[in-house]
């Protein structure tokens, strides 16, 4: 079974660039506090750590 992390959107997208907020979207982040499961790729891990200020990431 692949491995997956959870990634919890913590702080607001208003101010942000155009890119961080397509990338908060296509995480499938909408909410405040809103988690979402991924599974763990290099590709995720990128996405994540383009928005690392606004998320919250757990193994």
């Amino acid at each position: 079974m692949a491995n997956t992390i959870k990634v919890t959107l913590k702080k607001s997208t208003i101010g942000c660039k155009k890119d961080q907020i397509a990338t908060v979207a296509a995480l499938g982040l909408k909410k405040i506090g809103q988690t979402v499961e991924k599974n763990d790729t290099p590709q995720i891990r990128g996405m994540v750590f383009k928005v690392k200020h606004l998320v919250e990431v757990s193994e």
